[in-house]
């Protein structure tokens, strides 16, 4: 069974608890002055702790925005150690103006406290007081209840017997003494006994004994008697009368027991619950109210007079069925106390805390009016409602404008706008998409239910075409504003013609928004989103933030449109610098190039092929820096210089690299670039062993790699590394050759096929071997079963799984193939070039 002790603890750290949620704190204390405590078990430390023994030094609310700057807390422990810089703590003030403890709440922030930080911990505070007074009184009441018993036990009942036919009184030796006689001083009669009784009391007493008698029924009546020195007593006296044979009344028995102490107790006790400052009544059996004190007058809207005496049920009949009732019925049943918050509606309109316990009485009910408080934590709920809300709009935002700059297919980012939007805004959701000719398509469809997400999908086949052109979604996209569709279904209907009426009828919108995509002065689409009944409608938040993701869709999608334009005619003028490589006999040629996803620029990136004077075959490959049109021109010009220089001189490549620098110094084209060239030389010795030299020369390039028909895997580097081109012109640059077999197959590349962002480039180049060494020995067997080796499908293999689907940066691969050169020619080389 709880106790007005372990009842008032909890009631303390709820309080405690409450005052740290409500005022955003870091931690709540609650302490007491030693001795405070009249309540075993409750809660009373021997000493405070230091920023709560400030606050008891006064009588008014401690406030110290910065603890480490007010001289009254710098040197506290807790705020030495770092664990406090804020506290604001309220003396709790008892009776007779006496602190008895302090609530403090503490930050590990300097904090300006508000006035209304400062008054809702003043009436946590107050309700904390209310709380100890409550059980101190609790305990005041139960003590002197037990002490009075044990009077009565200890000192005895006294008797009497009263023959009312000889008018004759005895009293027994206890009812002697409790009347201040020796035994046998009471002189027997009904005279005697008046003239010891109060005054005061006189004339009530009278009342209830002729009553009794006549009526020949009990006795009952309190009052006062004069004791020899001056004094009263209080006593209490209860007896029955017995009727004679004609029904008349002929003798009345009873007892008296001292009620002084019970008397005095409680006296103290009204007078103590008429200073609370927390209401109180007291209910009896019947539930009729016994006793009202004067702050219960007030929070219950009546005077004592129309309280006392009256039926709790007829009195408040909205309390009937109520928490109010459910709560004081259990307490009676169960003989035990509830703690319950409840709204009692008009006239009092107001939120109560209660406390009710059962007891010999009847039910005791303390109340506290908390609406204030209430209104707080609804206000601090909605407050924390209004967070939530904002922060899934961003949330939302956020994963829309990722979807979006995710990907460059913006319109598939766009299509999966639907599944954010719904079920998180509405019930199912559109979108259309306008295209430079101005015609419309839904692209994206999706309903919360997967039942019915075909039926969307249908709808949206059917309804551009049955739409009205007066409709509420084309003036959507005429005006660029967003529109609302209430009655959607009916509305809708209304403009749709076929079997698009019957589809939507199937949905069933409650209500439609058609939000258009805008960018740059254009309106490239519309989202409709559609609210079942039960959605009810947007918010005003909700509608706005539809308009921003709206016009962010539609700038992207207007993006993507402008930079699939700009790619365009970007990788057509590269591809346009680039020319197909040459195929001379029993060689084979493969060129290949891969725009930057990322970048609608023309790249720095190039290769070449083709013959010399004396049908030597050079091949080329390099990157000017720069990826700009600046890079594109200088692109051009060197691999033009190259290319003449090349041809006219028949040099090798050393000589052609050398003659390149000094052009490109001559000619002012003022860039850097990475190349190597190399040239497949044959004399008749070679000629007479199937062999073929390769001869190159790096300025600053990747070096090739090298495929052998064994399927072993090698790297063309160079004796030392050689400088770019553009750096230092007039440089002699070295030439590095090999001898090639027929099978053999090499492979050039700019390091666009290598290399990864937050990548090593030596790693990209080990994949890349990796690769050549996996694929390599079945490319090589596929060559010898068959009419020759597919190099086609060995490159697009090698670009397509070395960029995995993504190329970061352009790519440009030149790959050359040696077949044996008195064999036919195999179809896998191309045509003949002489």
């Amino acid at each position: 069974m709880l106790t007005p002790a372990s009842v008032a603890d909890s009631a303390l750290a709820r309080l405690t608890d409450l005052a740290a949620r409500l005022l955003g704190a870091g931690a709540a204390h609650l302490s007491l002055v030693e001795g405070t405590s009249a309540v075993p078990g409750l809660a009373s430390p021997s000493d405070l702790d230091g920023l709560c023994a400030a606050t008891t030094t006064g009588t008014v609310p401690l406030v110290v925005p910065d603890t480490t700057a007010d001289p009254r807390t710098a040197s506290l422990p807790a705020v030495l150690d770092g664990t406090v810089r804020a506290h604001l703590g309220v003396p709790l003030v008892g009776r007779e103006g006496r602190v008895v403890g302090a609530l403090c709440v503490t930050h590990p922030e300097p904090r300006a406290w508000s006035g209304t930080d400062v008054a809702l911990l003043s009436d946590l505070a107050a309700a904390a007081v209310t709380e100890l007074e409550l059980a101190a009184l609790s305990l005041d009441y139960e003590t002197d209840r037990v002490r009075w018993l044990l009077a009565v036990n200890a000192g005895g009942v006294g008797s009497f017997d009263w023959d009312l036919r000889s008018g004759r009184i005895d009293w027994d030796d206890q009812l002697h003494a409790l009347f201040g006689m020796e035994p046998g001083q009471f002189g027997g009669t009904i005279e005697e006994f008046r003239l010891v009784v109060h005054p005061d009391d006189a004339a009530r007493v009278d009342q209830a004994i002729t009553r009794a008698i006549e009526t020949c029924s009990e006795y009952d009546a309190e009052y006062r008697v004069l004791l020899p020195d001056g004094t009263y007593r209080w006593v209490q006296a209860r007896g029955t009368v017995l009727a004679g044979e004609d029904g008349a009344g002929v003798r009345l028995l009873g007892a008296a027991y001292d009620t002084t102490a019970k008397r005095d107790a409680e006296g103290r006790i009204a007078r103590v619950l008429e200073t609370m400052s927390a209401a109180f009544f007291l209910l009896d059996d019947a539930w009729r109210f016994t006793y009202v004190n004067a702050e219960a007058e007030r929070l219950l809207g009546r005077t004592r007079e129309e309280l006392v005496g009256g039926d709790i049920w007829e009195l408040y009949p909205a309390a009937v069925g109520s928490d109010f009732e459910v709560h004081y019925r259990g307490a009676m049943a169960a003989d035990e106390p509830r703690a319950f918050e409840a709204y009692y509606p008009p006239p009092l309109d107001a939120w109560y805390e209660v406390r009710a316990w059962p007891g010999t009485d009847g039910l005791s009910v303390y109340f506290l009016d908390i609406t204030a408080r209430r209104s707080s934590q609804e206000e601090a709920a909605r407050a924390q409602r209004r967070l939530r809300a904002a922060s899934t709009r961003l949330q939302l935002l956020a994963a829309v404008s990722d979807d979006l700059s995710s990907t460059l297919d913006t319109e598939d980012a766009v299509r999966r706008l639907a599944r954010h939007l719904v079920p998180a805004l509405g019930s199912w959701c559109l979108i259309t998409m306008a295209d430079e000719h101005r015609q419309l398509r839904d692209i994206a469809s999706w309903h919360a239910e997967p039942g019915l997400r075909e039926t969307v999908a249908r709808y949206a086949d059917l309804r551009l075409t049955a739409l009205s052109p007066r409709s509420y979604l084309f003036q959507a996209l005429r005006t660029g504003q967003l529109v609302e569709v209430p009655d959607a279904t009916e509305t809708i209907v209304a403009a749709l013609s076929g079997e698009a009426r019957d589809v939507l009828r199937g949905l069933a919108p409650h209500m439609a928004y058609a939000i258009p995509m805008r960018a740059r002065g254009r309106t490239v689409g519309a989202i409709t989103l559609f609210l079942d009944a039960e959605r009810g409608t947007l918010p005003a938040d909700d509608l706005a933030m539809l308009v921003q993701l709206a016009d962010r869709a539609g700038l992207a999608l207007d993006n993507a449109r402008l930079y699939e334009e700009q790619r365009h005619i970007s990788e057509t003028l590269q591809r346009a610098l680039l020319s197909a490589p040459v195929e001379p006999d029993h060689v084979h040629v493969v060129v290949r190039y891969q725009p930057a996803d990322e970048a609608a620029e023309v790249g720095g990136d190039w290769y070449d092929a083709f013959l010399q004077r004396d049908g030597s075959t050079v091949l080329a490959i390099g990157d000017v820096m720069g990826h700009d049109t600046q890079a594109a021109a200088a692109m051009s010009q060197v691999r033009t210089l190259l290319r003449g220089i090349a041809y006219t001189s028949g040099g090798s490549p050393a000589q052609v690299l050398e003659s390149l620098d000094d052009a490109m110094r001559a000619l002012q084209v003022d860039t850097m670039a990475s190349a190597v060239v190399a040239r497949l030389e044959q004399d008749a010795d070679l000629h007479e062993r199937g062999l073929r030299r390769l001869r190159w020369s790096n300025a600053g390039h990747l070096a090739p790699l090298l495929l052998l028909p064994d399927g072993t895997v090698r790297e063309l580097a160079g004796a030392e590394p050689q400088m770019l081109l553009g750096v230092v012109p007039g440089r002699r640059r070295l030439d590095e050759d090999v001898v090639l077999g027929n099978g053999s197959t090499v492979l050039m590349f700019t390091d666009g096929l290598v290399e990864r962002r937050g990548e090593h480039v030596r790693d990209g180049l080990t994949r890349l071997r990796d690769l050549l060494v996996e694929i390599g020995p079945r490319a090589v067997a596929d060559a010898r079963s068959a009419d020759g080796l597919d190099l086609e499908a060995l490159v697009d293999e090698v670009v397509r799984r070395m960029l995995d689907g993504r190329a970061e940066d352009d790519v440009a691969v030149v790959a050359v193939h040696l077949y044996d050169q008195d064999r036919p020619r195999p179809p896998a080389a191309g045509p003949t070039h002489l």
